[in-house]
């Protein structure tokens, strides 16, 4: 096997050109069979196969800088940079990381797991190596995808300064920048790094006249002005016009085209972007057929794409999806947003059923949030559904437009707590701080698939900003028998004892049924609490077991810094001083990679991790 040749980084430049189309189709083998395995990003893994040998062959690591846009697709760098046979233990704890890690290779220019922020640090790189006086080269990949994000605009406005080499790589697997692919863009773009691209040319003209039906009136178009025919003809000419010089389209499976424009691309003495046309998942019919399925997958049965792990409950992610499709039936303002995630965050249902109160604004979550505040100002009731770690992204909008004004607005946030395998950029482990320090802001946690739908029913019907946070996962069906209706602001009281009082947030609520259990096993009688309303407290609550109990354990799946633990030693310490507090949450960290469970029992949030915890608290 070729692919055995590669040991180390730059390997890749000891393979015969003519050895890569075979090294590609191994490379795609070994994905699919070690995917199937683990689980992890599949299709956008094979999309880029031979876009990643044909960096390898141009660049030199580490010296030269390559920067991941969201970072999901380096499976092909990490096999290139010797890491191969640590895909046994991809996204697994202790193990291989499903995104680029500093610490685990000289090769991973910058930790990624979000979207639209390669071109700002690759840009980063680029003043500091010209600062330092240095040589190397940088390269940004970033997804066509990912270019929905502002930020992205921001850093290619700020690169269009520079006059040393900075190279952009878009790699559009959709041909959403631009359809127009073939001889004529082929041809202009070529024309443009021969010879800079200026004026008309007369076999220009004569080629479009042999156009059937439509050439005389492009040539027509074209005379009016020298701009018209840019702007129709090479889809680059936004990045043109903002000062960067544009190459391609390319063929993103044609690897000596690509390794020719890359080299064509590091002769320019400025920001250049080259423009690479990808399929996601090639290779491997599922995945080509499915990209959304098989953008992130669990283990799977490789002649069938089926996955191995049948669910055999309802996650909370479904639970929310059928909510939205209901509440949508009998509410004809509600309306639904969603950032690039329709399917993950389940709002495809709703978009099916109610396409025109359906809004995907692509992977802009501050867009999305600002665009909520106007449909809100406008009479509508708008359900902004994103996933925990994204929605980081828009905490001023948020505050801002959003709070500041008062606007009813529902934030349905997904994956909040521990997600597991994704690792230290999707835990939604800081949700509760940043939510509940805004005025104006009611923070829900259900705990079961019952709560999670009464709770979307009464944000929607309430006033106001609201946020319900929902775990990743099966949804908990226990407690079933516990059906006290939500009412703004009420916590409630599950099994009510004396001297310790649990306070359990959320997804800690059914952990916390265990602690209770175990306590009483031991001779304990504590009160279980299932908080509901992480913002506003239950203040009378609290005043009233004040009475009877001694110590207060606040669980949560988020950082201690600004949580629910706090906020309720706060108020204990004005208003009963006699009470303790110990709050159990993440502590100052970021969690990595692993199992939730594993995790959970690692940073002690397991039951038998809590029940220590108490016991040797009152002891």
């Amino acid at each position: 096997m070729i692919l055995e040749k590669i040991k180390r980084p730059n390997d890749i430049h000891k393979i015969p050109l003519a050895d890569f189309p075979a090294l590609a189709e191994e490379i795609r083998s070994f994905l699919i069979e070690s995917v199937s395995h683990t689980g992890g990003h599949l299709a956008s893994n094979l999309g880029v196969v031979e876009l990643t040998l044909a960096l390898h062959n141009v660049l030199d690591f580490p010296e030269d800088r390559l920067i991941w846009d969201v970072g999901h697709q380096a499976y092909t760098h990490k096999i290139l940079t010797g890491r191969k046979d640590d895909f046994v233990s991809l996204r697994k704890e202790g193990g291989l990381s499903g995104f680029p890690k500093r610490k685990e290779s000289d090769c991973d220019s910058f930790d990624a797991g979000h979207s639209s922020n390669s071109i700002s640090a690759g840009l980063g790189y680029v003043r500091a190596r010209d600062l330092l006086g240095q040589k190397h080269h940088v390269v940004s990949v970033i997804g066509d995808g990912a270019l929905t994000g502002g930020m992205a605009y921001e850093a290619l406005n700020n690169a269009a300064e520079l006059d040393t080499n900075f190279i952009v790589i878009i790699n559009d697997n959709n041909m959403s920048i631009s359809q127009n692919v073939g001889g004529m863009s082929t041809y202009l773009s070529a024309l443009r790094t021969a010879e800079a691209y200026t004026g008309m040319k007369l076999n220009v003209t004569k080629t479009l006249k042999k156009i059937p039906h439509v050439g005389t009136a492009l040539v027509d178009t074209m005379r009016r002005t020298k701009s018209s025919i840019k702007q129709l003809f090479i889809p680059g000419m936004l990045f043109e016009n903002m000062g960067l010089t544009y190459l391609g389209p390319v063929d993103g499976h044609n690897m000596r085209q690509m390794m020719k424009l890359f080299n064509e691309a590091k002769r320019v003495e400025g920001p250049v972007v080259v423009h690479v046309l990808t399929e996601k998942g090639r290779g491997y019919a599922p995945a080509c057929a499915h990209p959304d399925r098989f953008h992130g997958t669990g283990p799977f049965d490789i002649e069938s794409g089926k996955a191995l792990e049948q669910k055999v409950a309802p996650c909370y992610t479904d639970v929310f999806s059928k909510a939205m499709r209901s509440i949508g039936e009998k509410n004809k303002k509600l309306v639904a947003i969603s950032a690039a995630m329709p399917e993950g965050t389940g709002l495809k249902r709703f978009a099916k059923a109610y396409p025109d109160r359906f809004f995907d604004v692509g992977i802009a979550e501050e867009h999305a949030v600002t665009f909520a505040a106007g449909l809100a100002l406008g009479g509508l009731v708008p359900v902004v559904a994103i996933y925990s770690s994204f929605l980081q992204r828009a905490v001023d909008q948020m505050l801002h437009d959003v709070c500041m004004q008062n606007l009813h607005v529902v934030f349905a946030i997904d994956r909040a707590g521990l997600v597991g395998a994704d690792g230290e950029t999707h835990q939604g482990c800081f949700d509760i701080s940043y939510l509940t320090m805004m005025p104006n802001m009611t923070v829900m946690a259900p705990k079961n698939d019952w709560e999670l739908e009464e709770m979307l029913k009464f944000a929607v019907a309430s006033k106001g900003p609201c946020a319900i946070r929902y775990p990743k996962g099966t949804a908990y069906q226990g407690l079933a028998d516990f059906q006290e209706p939500v009412s703004q602001g009420k916590s409630e009281v599950l099994y009510l004892g004396k001297k310790v009082a649990i306070l359990a947030a959320g997804s800690m609520v059914s952990v916390c049924v265990q602690v209770y259990e175990a306590l009483k096993k031991e001779g304990y009688e504590p009160t279980l609490v299932n908080v509901r309303f992480l913002k506003p407290l239950d203040t009378e609550l609290l005043d009233k077991l004040a009475k009877e109990h001694e110590l207060f354990v606040t669980v949560e799946e988020n950082v201690k810094n600004g949580g629910y633990g706090e906020h309720v030693a706060a108020y204990m310490e004005a208003c009963h001083k006699e009470c303790r507090v110990l709050p159990v949450a993440i502590w100052d960290r970021f969690v990595e990679h692993g199992g939730v469970d594993s995790l959970r029992a690692k940073i002690g949030l397991s039951a038998p991790s809590i029940c220590q915890a108490i016991e040797e608290y009152l002891e």
